[in-house]
């Protein structure tokens, strides 16, 4: 995939999650008014503001992570820790976020790639710990279950990997093309119950 085919991914990723979060946004507030109503009220009401809650948290969470971002972009930690926090809550996967200050977009962007990795790897939930200092970034893993394919986890750091990823598994096939765009490698450490990644 070239530069511009990889922008051009970026962007749709982009247009789909523009066009995505007025409706959630606008369904969130109506669940709000009928809470704050009391005309509806019970379980059924708390599943559909959870649901609503949850992808809202999401779409922003693949705002970044797929869509576009230009050079010197900057998101802010505030920024970041609310949208983990929101997608965590009440998951079985806990987000350390260890970074300080606002960030480039872009790294972000493939950090945020590299967490739908272990995302996949921890389909029973874990601990992720996202550091960064002097620009080099260190993602690790450890669950009392693990589900790393070797296989797919080799198309993270070897460009000749073979092996075909599936539509749940894109973004094992993103994190090296911006990684890629970043002139950085990522560096892979996997072992039974634990897992690190590195760029």
């Amino acid at each position: 995939m070239t530069a511009s085919q990889r922008d051009l991914t970026a962007l749709i990723g982009s247009r789909i999650c523009h066009d995505l979060i007025s409706p959630l946004g606008a369904i969130g507030n109506g669940v709000e008014l009928l809470a704050m109503s009391g005309t509806v009220a019970g379980p059924e009401m708390s599943l559909i503001a959870e649901s609503v809650d949850n992808a809202n948290a999401r779409i922003r969470f693949f705002r970044i992570a797929f869509g576009a971002c230009g050079a010197g972009q900057m998101t802010p930690r505030r920024e970041i820790t609310k949208i983990i926090t929101d997608l965590t809550r009440g998951g079985r996967t806990r987000i350390n976020w260890d970074t300080d200050g606002d960030l480039p977009r872009q790294e972000v962007k493939l950090a945020f790639l590299l967490l739908q990795c272990f995302e996949t790897a921890m389909p029973w939930g874990g601990d992720v710990t996202v550091s960064r200092e002097d620009n080099a970034w260190t993602i690790t893993g450890e669950a009392k279950r693990m589900k790393l394919d070797p296989a797919l986890w080799e198309v993270l750091s070897n460009p000749n990997a073979s092996h075909e990823v599936a539509a749940s598994e894109v973004h094992f096939a993103l994190a090296p093309l911006e990684a890629d765009g970043l002139k950085r490698s990522l560096a892979v450490e996997a072992e039974e119950l634990k897992a690190t990644i590195s760029f």
